[in-house]
Formats: structure tokens, C-alpha cells, sequence
């Protein structure tokens, strides 16, 4: 039992995908209400995505950072290690606090630190309740800023992480539908050579950034004319490349 005397609680909020305009009504609320609110953030690294929208809505004294290796991706055993910490972290507030929020950029239930999070202290403190409020994703921010239609009718959507791999977003834009590309920043010349090869180019936008200062909405026909093949681009890129559409209702 916490200082509380109240079931501990975590609660996923995601906070979109970095305009605080787009955060909803019930994760700001989900977020005033908690005692404590984390943000994730990387090792050395100044303030987070998470960590800037949250403080359009709650007090610094309220947030809580910890961190996760976000930018580790080749040592596996390192990555765990720090959600194992953060974890216990998190498991220790709710002891102490009850009301946990934990603020994720885009939606908690799509490709989210949070998931990790939730099963590491679910094994810490089995009694904790833990749900989520759904956040507004990149690919639905970059849908309304530029101009691209994600389905119609009947069309399938395609949600491919370009981690995975080329081979599997060029197997995607081969299908039907529209296909959206998550973290291919790094891989931004294998993505122009995907769309080039499929002959999905045309139409398709890519962004980053998004709601910030700095974002960036382009057509997906100007990766090709990034430095080094888009090397540059922000890891936290999406693309969408919309279904072939040749009339109006086409797909109904």
C-alpha cells in the first residue's frame, strides 16, 4: 500500500506527436490527476519530445525523468538493462505515490516505450492497475498537414517500422492499400529505392518534427535529393505513400 492508501495506478498517456495542441482533453486530465508524472528520456540528453508537451500541462516539480535507452540499438543486453532500471524506478513511485502517469510521444499502444515499461512493473507490483489514453500519431498529424488521404472505402493500411527492414516495407508497397513507414531516417535511401522500385513515389509525403519549430513536410520524390541519401533525416520520420486511387469511391 502507498502513502496514499489508494490502489497504484499506471496510467500510459500518449501525448501525440509533439504539437501540445494535439494532446486530448482525457490525457490532460490523466496527466493533472496522477502525482507523478514520467517522461522517458535518453542518457545524457536534454529535454524530450514527451517531456516538452507534458509541461505545457503540469508543473516541472510534478515530472519525473527517467531514463531509457532510446538511442541503443546494437547492445541488447544494455537496452534491458535500462528498461529493467526504469522499471524499478517506476514501481518505487507507485509505492510511494499511487497515481503514476507515464507520458509517451504519439499513442501508447504503437510502438511505445510504455509496453516495456507496463510488463516490467506488472512482474514489480502485480496489484498495480495499469491502462492507457490513447494519443494522436505521427501518421495521422502528417495525414492532416499534408494533404494525404491514409484510407478510403475498402483499402487496407499498412503500419511498417523500417527497423525491420527494406525488404519488408517493399513487400508492403507491393500490396494494396496505403503504406505508412515508421523510423526511417537513418534508411532513407532504401526507402526511395522501395518506392522507386514499386512505383509508389509518386503522391507519397514523408515528415518529422511534426508540430514543432523544426518540422519538415516534403514529398517523398525529394529523398532522393537528400544529403547522403537522407542520412540526416530525424530517426523519428514517417512517411505515408497513399493507395493507387484512379476515381472517386473506387474502393466502396
Amino acid at each position: 500500500m502507498n502513502s496514499t492508501g489508494s490502489e497504484p495506478r499506471l496510467v500510459g498517456v500518449g501525448v501525440g506527436p509533439g504539437d501540445p495542441e494535439l494532446v486530448t482533453v482525457k490525457g490532460v486530465n490523466a496527466l493533472r490527476a496522477a502525482r507523478v508524472v514520467v517522461v522517458p528520456v535518453m542518457e545524457d540528453a536534454g529535454t524530450g519530445r514527451a517531456e516538452a508537451t507534458v509541461l505545457h500541462y503540469v508543473p516541472r516539480s510534478k515530472v519525473v525523468r527517467v531514463v531509457f535507452a532510446l538511442n541503443e540499438r546494437e547492445d541488447r543486453s544494455r537496452r534491458e538493462a535500462a528498461w529493467d532500471a526504469a522499471g524499478e524506478r517506476v514501481a518505487e513511485l507507485l509505492r510511494a505515490h499511487g497515481t503514476v502517469a507515464f507520458a509517451t510521444i504519439g499513442d501508447p499502444n504503437v510502438y511505445s516505450t510504455f509496453t516495456y515499461l507496463a510488463q516490467t512493473v506488472g512482474e514489480l507490483v502485480p496489484e498495480a492497475v495499469v491502462e492507457t489514453v490513447p494519443g494522436i500519431t505521427a501518421m495521422q498529424d502528417l495525414a492532416a498537414r499534408g494533404g494525404a488521404v491514409l484510407t478510403e472505402g475498402t483499402e487496407p493500411l499498412t503500419l511498417v517500422p523500417v527497423t525491420a527492414g527494406s525488404a519488408v516495407l517493399r513487400k508492403a508497397l507491393e500490396g494494396p492499400g496505403t503504406v505508412v513507414a515508421y523510423k526511417f531516417g537513418r534508411l532513407a535511401g532504401e526507402v526511395a529505392a522501395a518506392l522507386r522500385a514499386t512505383g509508389r513515389t509518386e503522391g507519397a509525403v514523408w515528415g518529422s518534427s511534426l508540430g514543432l519549430p523544426e518540422e519538415s513536410i516534403r514529398p517523398a520524390a525529394e529523398l532522393e535529393a537528400e544529403p547522403a541519401a537522407g542520412a540526416g533525416l530525424p530517426y523519428l520520420s514517417t512517411l505515408i505513400a497513399p493507395a493507387r486511387r484512379d476515381r472517386r469511391g473506387g474502393k466502396l
